[in-house]
């Protein structure tokens, strides 16, 4: 079985696991998020430079490719556009044309645009994507490496069209990225982290409670095969020394007189003794069969098998007072505990106490449901139940267990020649039985009270 260290071990391995995994996740959102900011900032700065800087100083000899107003409009765009991480501008017009670049080998170039080139054009919409440097228009921004592109649709004075492209260093967003990333990162990590930290005293209180509980379940089953090992011992025994003792008597005697003389009138005595000894065992196995699960406890229910059992102890001398309820609809595994309790109790008494009376009385309130049995016997001191314990004798051990297990309480008062008096009490899921009243019932043929038997 794993301890709880190793538990705990095992909980805080997998939480940092998550941990981990949630911190990258946090990582990737973050910049992401970073990313789309600075991206929203690029699209944000070439919407005001193409309609605050470039339109209003596109007139017809820049478009016309005048040296003069090419050189005025390019002293403007370095003036006020080429700036930080924006490097590289183009102007297109609608035939693919580029009408300048701040890279003079490219004006009068002419290449294929886009669909969504075109669109912004026409349109005059805003739109971004990384650059394909691939490109043979691109092949001048190569040495900027990884670039943003963004173009925006501008109108000339003259009503003309034409698209205003411009290049962002992508560094710069991921540096915002990161940014936003140093800027999240304490604080969600520093809250995974205390809630990791906050559940490991948690955790550690679940592994012991987990372990108490499986510790007592396992000691419940080993004392649940301890006294099945021993109440097969005691059927065997009682087996043996009884109704088999009793039956090989009776097939010598009835050997010995088939054998014998025959002699009519010692004959008939010897089958009066064969039947009487037949009787007794059978008597036996009656009250073993009893003991081993009485067949009216499923279909008569508690109290016919408590008045079963009682009959069982009169029978060997002992007189029975009974007090129990009208009703009998207990749950079943109430009443199988409450038999166990009485049977195991009972028996006992039978063996150990000489008791002359005993007094069985069951009453039901607050929804539990008590069971009471007293007996005048010898009684015995608390040592000597620790003992019996200890040296095999399981009954009331694994008794005890089997009704703490159902949420209930097993008490054994005893002084030395003083009697026993054990108390059973367990719950009933039944509100039902709340309403039960007790009355007195015979237990069936024996020694009346008062009388000594």
């Amino acid at each position: 079985m794993t301890s709880t260290a190793g538990l705990v071990a095992r909980f805080t391995v997998v939480g940092l696991a998550v941990l981990a995994a949630m911190a990258a996740l946090l990582a990737m959102a973050a910049r992401r998020a970073g990313a789309e900011q600075a991206t929203d900032a690029a699209r944000e700065v070439a919407w005001v430079t193409a309609k605050g800087v470039v339109e209003p100083r596109l007139n017809a000899q820049v478009l016309a490719g005048d040296p003069a107003a090419l050189q005025g409009f390019h002293d403007s765009v370095r003036q006020y556009v080429l700036r930080g991480s924006l490097v590289r501008v183009k102007l297109w017009d609608d035939s693919g044309k580029i009408v300048y670049s701040d890279q003079p080998e490219l004006i009068g170039t002419r290449w294929v645009l886009g669909e969504e080139e075109l669109e912004a054009l026409h349109q005059q919409l805003i739109d971004s994507e990384i650059s394909d440097l691939s490109r043979p228009e691109n092949r001048f921004e190569t040495v900027y490496g990884k670039l943003l592109e963004l173009y925006v649709g501008v109108r000339a004075p003259t009503g003309e069209n034409l698209l205003f492209e411009v290049y962002f260093r992508y560094d710069a967003v991921d540096q915002a990225g990161q940014a936003a990333w140093r800027q999240f990162a304490p604080v969600s990590l520093g809250a995974l982290v205390a809630l990791q930290l906050l559940q490991i005293p948690l955790a550690w209180s679940l592994a012991r409670r987990l372990q108490r509980q499986q510790h007592e379940s396992e000691a419940l089953l080993r004392h649940a095969v301890e006294a099945s090992d021993a109440e097969r011992r005691r059927i065997a025994g009682n087996l043996h020394d009884g109704v088999v003792q009793q039956l090989t008597g009776v097939t010598y005697a009835l050997d010995a007189a088939r054998l014998g003389r025959p002699d009519a009138g010692r004959q008939g005595e010897v089958i009066t003794e064969a039947a009487t000894e037949l009787r007794s065992g059978i008597g036996a196995l009656r009250s073993l069969l009893v003991d081993i699960y009485p067949p009216n406890l499923a279909e008569e229910g508690l109290i016919s098998a408590l008045v079963e059992l009682a009959g069982g102890l009169e029978r060997s001398g002992v007189r029975v007072n009974l007090d129990l309820p009208d009703t009998d609809d207990f749950p079943a595994v109430t009443a199988g505990l409450l038999f166990r309790a009485a049977q195991e109790t009972l028996r006992n008494v039978g063996t150990h106490s000489g008791a002359r009376q005993v007094d069985i009385k069951v009453t039901v309130q607050d929804g539990t449901v008590r069971l009471v049995i007293d007996d005048d016997g010898r009684g015995f001191d608390a040592d000597l139940l620790a003992e019996r314990s200890s040296g095999g004798h399981f009954g009331l051990r694994a008794l005890g267990d089997l009704i703490a297990g159902a949420h209930g309480r097993l008490v054994v008062r005893s002084a030395p020649a003083a009697g026993t008096r054990v108390e059973v009490e367990v719950p009933v899921d039944d509100p039902s039985v709340d309403r039960r009243r007790s009355r007195g019932r015979p237990a069936g043929p024996g020694p009346a009270p008062g009388d000594d038997g």
